[in-house]
């Protein structure tokens, strides 16, 4: 595991800043520092890396003197506009490359790649120089007197409790951890390194005198350093670097330190996992730890990797149950929540306006404070043994419509209480009512419309002849002709009142298990008269493993008959007229379900603009017709517990009929 790679970025352009991160995203992270006084201290924590210099920003060409002077290991890119004076007097400095700033992509991904290859060499050299230069050290001892003892391990259990007064603000408390920390360890530096949830990254939770950039540093899951805990699982000291034998992860160790402006690196473990790490600066007597102080702070870590456990649980649990309560104090029906004794737990802002109740007046009280139907429906919901039904009424403080739907509340099968979930239908009932006013007055405008049409017809016939009937009296073959066509006239004039009256007053059905394709022969043979007149053949395909249905079988003859007869007038300017009935059992996994009847014909299909009122009474393109027929196959399907569908194009119109099968069978 070899340290990630770190590309700084000195400029004040924002509009660069973004491209050269959309630029490297793939290749390493970008850190922008804006600040002058600020570099130097972010090369104390990633060098060596590779520094991009913007030459129009403040101060550029004094801090590229510096680094170069200061910072050798150091790569350095200078950025300026192209054919300007500051970019060529860049090139011939002794830099590692200069760019215009209208960076291609590819190029410039290409260059920073060789440049990171170029200090991996660097600091390969870097290792292998220091490593030879090492002289053997002595073990570390294993003993250690019992003072340094008493103050390792017994100073910070005894102070280290006073931080647990602070639970109840998270990042109070870690402030309170890093004080005990520095104050048991007698450090000048300390930091917390963590993550609020799993998918987090981790990041400096709280410090004591850290440097300003540590709080911009984050960590991914995957990063090498959090790698190198969860394998090795045990801290980092700046004095005990010689003796790793990996030069890459010495590299990677010193790395840490250096970002961190730390001595000591210590990994804070819980459940088996790492959960952050806790870092030390120097020891304020200026002296280098040694191996009983090192013990120390390990086991002072414990102590903090118990508190910041608790700390990331509590944080969780409290993130949750925020969550929780806003999600109840938004959504919109009303909740009230009772536990096991039908006192009031919850009770949502939705329900104080539906019942017109404070939750002050209501919360931690037996549930009748919230009404006694509602109080009736909750305890009779905590005695029940199964889900009770929706209940609705009107509350008698609000005038509301409610419906209230309770159900009990358990976890796995430990009763925790009830609760009700409170629906609003005021505004839901006074749309119902204005559409059914509107309905209501579309269908007398429509009986009207039609009524006058289908009446005055009639009427004006009767009226003409009975005109004419003084003067022509003596006629025979008027009077022969009168008889006639009066008699037809009143005899449609009835035939409209019997449909309007039919319509009005359906006959009660009979409901029974019968055959559908009964009702389907009976269909073809009411329409065969009209059907025969416009020349249509009707194929019917009935098979004979339908299954039975619960149905009146003239109710369900004659809704089919008129869907046949539609299907005639549709096609009667065809020069090849086709109607198709067919019937095919409705199935659902294994089981037989239900029978769906199809009506098909190759008319010119229904127009657009009546595709929505072909179920409306009275609504019609026929000349003559009160346009009942589809509004009473509507309603008799409905009256089956079946359903409706209607598919129809320029080619032709298939109307379906699905009908569910009877529950016997048989």
């Amino acid at each position: 595991m070899t340290p990630a790679p770190v590309c700084l970025l000195y400029t004040q352009d924002a509009d660069l800043v973004r491209r050269i991160k959309a630029f490297l995203r793939a290749i390493a992270p970008v850190r922008h520092v804006p600040e002058a006084d600020r570099l130097d201290a972010v090369l104390q924590q990633t060098s060596p890396a590779i520094l991009l210099m913007d030459l129009r920003a403040k101060d550029a060409w004094d801090l590229l003197e510096q680094v170069q002077k200061g910072w050798p290991e150091v790569l350095i890119i200078a950025l300026g506009t192209p054919r300007s004076e500051p970019l060529r007097e860049a090139e011939q400095c002794d830099i590692y490359a200069a760019e215009d700033l209208q960076l291609d992509r590819h190029r410039f991904q290409a260059l920073v790649s060789r440049a990171f290859d170029h200090l991996r060499v660097v600091q390969e050299n870097r290792e292998l120089r220091d490593q030879s230069a090492l002289a053997p050290l002595p073990e570390p001892p294993r003993r250690v007197d019992l003072a340094s003892e008493r103050y390792s391990s017994s100073m910070p259990m005894l102070r280290f409790p006073r931080v647990f007064r602070r639970f109840d603000n998270v990042e109070a408390l870690l402030s309170s951890v890093v004080e005990g920390v520095a104050d048991a360890a007698t450090v000048t530096r300390v930091g917390i390194f963590s993550r609020v949830r799993q998918s987090d990254r981790y990041r400096l939770r709280a410090g004591l005198r850290c440097l300003p950039e540590t709080y911009e540093v984050e960590y991914g899951e995957r990063d090498p350093l959090v790698r190198w805990f969860e394998l090795h699982a045990h801290l980092i000291c700046r004095s005990n670097l010689p003796q790793a034998s990996d030069q890459t992860q010495r590299a990677l160790m010193r790395r840490a330190l250096d970002t961190f402006g730390a001595e000591v690196i210590v990994p804070l473990h819980a459940r088996g996992r790492i959960i952050g790490w806790l870092f030390f600066g120097h020891r304020v007597t200026g002296q280098r730890f040694e191996y009983s102080d090192l013990e120390g702070l390990m086991i002072l870590a414990e102590h903090v990797s118990t508190v910041l456990e608790n700390a990331l649980l509590y944080e969780e649990v409290t993130l949750q149950k925020t969550l929780a309560e806003t999600l109840l104090k938004s959504i919109p029906p009303g909740i009230i929540a009772t536990d096991e004794e039908a006192i009031v737990r919850w009770f949502n802002p939705t329900a104080e306006q539906m019942l017109g109740l404070a939750s002050a007046e209501v919360l931690n009280r037996p549930v009748e404070a919230a009404g006694s139907r509602l109080a009736g429906l909750l305890r009779e919901t905590l005695e029940a043994k199964e889900n009770l039904p929706a209940q609705r009424w009107i509350d008698g403080n609000t005038r509301r419509s409610l419906s209230v739907q309770t159900r009990r509340l358990l976890d796995q099968r430990t009763p925790l209480g009830a609760v009700a979930v409170v629906h609003d239908l005021t505004g839901e009932e006074d749309l119902r009512q204005k559409q059914e006013l509107l309905d209501r007055a579309a269908f007398w405008t429509d009986l009207a419309a039609s009524m006058s049409h289908e009446i005055r017809n009639p009427l004006v016939a009767i009226k003409t002849f009975a005109q004419l009937l003084p003067e022509r009296f003596d006629d025979a073959e008027f009077r022969k002709d009168f008889n006639v066509i009066v008699v037809q006239e009143i005899d449609r004039l009835d035939k409209i009142i019997t449909q309007i009256n039919n319509f009005a007053h359906p006959p009660e059905l009979v409901l029974k298990s019968i055959d559908v394709r009964d009702s389907l022969k009976k269909a073809i043979e009411m329409a065969r008269e009209k059907v025969a007149k416009k020349g249509t053949p009707v194929e019917a395909n009935l098979p004979n493993d339908l299954p039975k249905i619960l149905g009146d079988e003239v109710a369900l003859a004659e809704a089919f008959a008129h869907l046949v007869a539609n299907a005639a007038e549709a096609t009667s300017d065809q020069s090849k007229p086709r109607i198709t009935l067919a019937a095919r059992p409705l199935r659902e996994g294994k089981e037989t379900s239900g029978v769906v009847v199809t009506v098909q014909d190759n008319g010119k299909g229904i127009a657009p603009n009546l595709r929505e009122k072909i179920f409306s009474p009275f609504c019609t393109t026929k000349p003559r017709g009160m346009g009942l027929g589809l509004p009473i196959v509507k309603r008799t399907v409905f009256d089956h517990n079946g359903r409706l569908d209607v598919d129809s194009n320029t080619h032709g119109t298939s109307v379906s009929v699905i009908l569910p099968a009877s529950p016997n069978g048989h």
